[in-house]
Parts: C-alpha cells; sequence; structure tokens
C-alpha cells in the first residue's frame, strides 16, 4: 500500500477492530489500543512531510486505481502543497483527542474511541481525493462519525444538536451533487478534478456551479448567516468532538472553495467575489461583536471560531498570493487554537460540570499551571504576535489593506473585538478572587492533561515563531492556483 493509502486506511481499520472487539470491561486495553492507532497513523503521516518535494506544484505521492469502471468513478489520491498540512493536523488533533478522553469517557469507550479514529481517516480521504466523486463519498462520511460522537456523548439537549448539525450539512451537500454529476456530463464522463479544473464553461453554468458548491462549503465553513448550527453544536458536543469540529470539520469547507469552486468556475469566482467579501467582513464583525455578549464559554469559543474562519473566506476572494497563503496558514493555526481552547474548557467542565463563565473565577489561585495554559491559548486566539494565531491574521490583513485599505481597517478591527471577547472571557474565569465554592475545591491538572495541553501550546509557539516549514510548502501550489484563476475558462 503507498503512503496516502496507509495514511486514510489505518486509522479506519483500528477504528473498526474497536468498534467491533471492544468492551467496556477492558478498558485499559480500549484505550492502549486507540492511543497506539492514532500514534500509528500520526507517524505514517511524517513520511509524507520529509518526501514532500516543494518545488513542483503537481500532485505528489499521486494513487490512482479503477473502483466503479461503468462510470468513470476512480480511487484516485494525491496531495500538493495546499493539502498536505492538513493531513498533517488531522491526524496530529486525533492524538490530542484520545489522550483527552482518557479518563473522561467511562461509558462505550470503545465507540468512542473508534468513531474518532475512523472520523480521522475519512478527514485525512477528503484533503487526499483527487476524484469528485471519492470526494464527495469522504466528504459525506465524515457526517456519520461526528454525528454518533454528539448524539451519544453530548449534552442534555444532544439530540437536537445532533440533528440540526446532519440537516444543514446534508442539504447543502445535496446541490454540490448535483453540481457533480453536472460536471461529470459536461467532460463527457470524467470524475477527475484536473480535467474539471482545464473544462471551458460559459458563464450561466458556472454561476450555478459557483453557487451548488457555495451552498455545501458555506454551510461547513460556516460562513455568515448559515452559521447558526455551528454554535449549538459546540455547547452540546463532548470535548473531544468540539476538538475536532472546530480544528479539522470546519476546513473542510474552505478547502472545497480552494479544490473546487476557485479552480473550477474561474470567471464565476471573479463575478461574486463582492458577495464572498461582504458575507466574510460581516462575518469577521458582527459575529466578533455577538461573541462579547455570551455567557456560555463554548459559545463564545464557538462564536470566535466563525469570525475566525471569515478571516480565511476573505483572504481566498481577494485573489493575492498573500491572501490565499495567510488563509491556509490561518486554517491552520485554527486548527490548533481552537482545539485547544476546547479542551481547555473540557479540563474545567469535567471538575464543575458547567460551561457558564458565572459559575468560574479565580481559577488561576487553584489551577496556576492550567491557568497559563489557558491564557496563553486566549492570547494565541487574540492574535499575539509570536503565537501561531497572529501569523495568518497579518497576512490575509496585509493583503486586504493591499486591495482596498477601508476594508483592511474594517477587517482589522476584528482584532480589536477579538481581543475584546477573549479578554473578558479570561477575566472572568480565570483572574481575582475566588467566588465560587466549586472554584475553591479544584484540582490543578494531571500529567494526562499536562501533556495534551502541552502539545497544543509547542505547536501554537512553534507556527507563531517559525511559520517558514508552513508557507514553504504552499508557496509554489498557491501561485500556480492563482495563476490558473488569472485565466477565463468561458468558450470562445
Amino acid at each position: 500500500m503507498e503512503l496516502l493509502s496507509l495514511a486514510i486506511w489505518t486509522p479506519i481499520v483500528c477504528g473498526v477492530l474497536l468498534l467491533a472487539f471492544g468492551r467496556d470491561e477492558h478498558l485499559r486495553l480500549v484505550r492502549w489500543f486507540a492511543l497506539t492507532g492514532a500514534l500509528l497513523s500520526f507517524v505514517l503521516t511524517l513520511p509524507l512531510y520529509a518526501q514532500f518535494d516543494n518545488a513542483s506544484a503537481s500532485m505528489q505521492f499521486v494513487e490512482n486505481l479503477p473502483w466503479i469502471s461503468r462510470f468513470n468513478v476512480n480511487y484516485h489520491l494525491g496531495i500538493d502543497g495546499i493539502s498536505l498540512w492538513f493531513v498533517l493536523l488531522t491526524a496530529f488533533i486525533t492524538v490530542v483527542v484520545v489522550i483527552a478522553g482518557w479518563e473522561v469517557i467511562t461509558e462505550r469507550v470503545n465507540q468512542y474511541m473508534g468513531a474518532f479514529l475512523v472520523l480521522s481517516g475519512l478527514l485525512i480521504g477528503v484533503f487526499c481525493a483527487l476524484d469528485g466523486m471519492l470526494f464527495y463519498v469522504f466528504f459525506e462520511a465524515t457526517l456519520i462519525p461526528m454525528y454518533l460522537i454528539i448524539g451519544v456523548w453530548g449534552g442534555p439537549n444532544k439530540i437536537y444538536a445532533a440533528f440540526k448539525f446532519f440537516l444543514y450539512t446534508l442539504l447543502g451537500s445535496l446541490l454540490m451533487l448535483v453540481a457533480l454529476i453536472y460536471l461529470y456530463i459536461a467532460s463527457e464522463g470524467s470524475f477527475d478534478l484536473a480535467t474539471w479544473q482545464q473544462l471551458p464553461l460559459a458563464a450561466t453554468p458556472q454561476t450555478f456551479l459557483f453557487f451548488a458548491f457555495f451552498a455545501a462549503f458555506a454551510v461547513k465553513v460556516p460562513m455568515w448567516p448559515v452559521h447558526t448550527w455551528l454554535p449549538d453544536v459546540h455547547v452540546e458536543a463532548p470535548t473531544g468532538g468540539s476538538a475536532v469540529l472546530a480544528a479539522i470539520m470546519l476546513k473542510l469547507g474552505a478547502y472545497g472553495f480552494l479544490r473546487f469552486s476557485l479552480p473550477i468556475a474561474p470567471d464565476a469566482a471573479h463575478e461574486w467575489a463582492w458577495l464572498m467579501l461582504t458575507l466574510s467582513l460581516i462575518a469577521v464583525v458582527y459575529v466578533g461583536l455577538v461573541a462579547i455578549v455570551q455567557q456560555d464559554m463554548k459559545k463564545l469559543v464557538a462564536y470566535s471560531s466563525v469570525a475566525h474562519m471569515g478571516f480565511v473566506t476573505l483572504g481566498f476572494f481577494i485573489f493575492s498570493e498573500l491572501g490565499v497563503s495567510g488563509a491556509i496558514v490561518q486554517m491552520l493555526a485554527h486548527g490548533f487554537v481552537s482545539a485547544a481552547m476546547f479542551l481547555c474548557i473540557g479540563v474545567l467542565y469535567d471538575r464543575v460540570h458547567s460551561r457558564e463563565i458565572a459559575s468560574y473565577g479565580g481559577v488561576v489561585n487553584r489551577m496556576p499551571k492550567f491557568a497559563a495554559f489557558a491564557v496563553f491559548f486566549a492570547m494565541a486566539n487574540c492574535g499575539l504576535p509570536g503565537t501561531a494565531g497572529f501569523v495568518g491574521e497579518w497576512m490575509v490583513i496585509l493583503a486586504v489593506v493591499k486591495f482596498n485599505f477601508w476594508l483592511g481597517l474594517l477587517s482589522a478591527s476584528a482584532l480589536i473585538f477579538g481581543a475584546a471577547y477573549t479578554l473578558w472571557m479570561v477575566k472572568r474565569v480565570y483572574l481575582g478572587p475566588v467566588t465560587n465554592h466549586a472554584v475553591q475545591d479544584l484540582q490543578d491538572i494531571n500529567a494526562r492533561e499536562f501533556l495534551m495541553l502541552g502539545l497544543l501550546a509547542a505547536a501554537v509557539l512553534w507556527m507563531g515563531v517559525y511559520p517558514k516549514p508552513f508557507t514553504d510548502v504552499m508557496h509554489v501550489s498557491v501561485t500556480q492556483l492563482l495563476e490558473h484563476l488569472a485565466l477565463s475558462k468561458l468558450p470562445l
């Protein structure tokens, strides 16, 4: 088996084995097997980075096998500079999530761990698929484990949240399926992404395709106004579910824009860029203001995710190298930072069983180690220089200012709102005297929690101080994408 297939199928096989053979009476064994499976999957993704050629924009590690020959559907995998880091991020976050659920999850542990491992494999599949139908299968299949994770291990309103998540994302994806079938007919029976990207299309089909893809990907990102499912789902999902949802699943939508919407319908993308920029700016500014008034910590971080992802779509649609690279860096940084924020809230929730900001106050007096991590991640969430959160946002704001000064000023104001809601939460939860009895009895983090937060803190710091490995990998692929976007596909 080739490297990409191994990276996809190792976690899925481990997950299925856990589902089949794991029992609650063998808890220790189940947990160690899940951790071994997650670590093995992560180790298998490392050669991808080691053997990756930064100077080439073409697809690497390509695998192409016939799958459904009659309809010309192939098992076609490959990665370029845009998708490489997402594969590594997915495998890394899965390891952290398995460590996070180690003691917390006590019932149906095999199913919980199994669902995350299967989800990890499917997510890597989305980032590697070069066949339209294969992409769709992986893209939709990610819904199933996530639906189960929210619906089984979630909070009191979990069924409502799971249904909302499923219906929203499924509805958008059905339009995408119509678009894929249209492209299959237009390209005379091919599901190959590279063929579709070269296919000449008139203005009207391009517009329809653009909005069909927009329906699927905007819900996933989520862009304003289709973002309402995210806060509800985050509040109800278990901590690990929230971490994976924020760190990786939201990126599928943004990744879809780079792979489908922009290269397949470039003229429509240029024509409707004003709409995308408007929606992104509303997400960045308005949702930032909504976050300030939240009483629930998870809701606050969920709205902050929508605002941060607004930067991503903003960077894509100004069509400059700095903007697109900045947006991809922002996606990766948000992956680390938001996962860390949700895990911090999870640590508190496991002890006090409340997510309300009002239930806390003065946590630093009882949990100094933990508070140091939590405040560091909060600073990264504000975009403090030297942390991962700064690099992407700075690149995008720089690109937007070059594009239009007033838009740049408006998007930069989001950093002030970001700092406002994040620091306001930090002040009320962590600082000041201990006022609540629940906080009085808190114990500081143990070695397992320290390891989980330490891994993420190292990643956030490394990316903030030395982003070069991240930007070097994507540089050539982004340049090629923008060259492709600059050419019209309208038939002469």
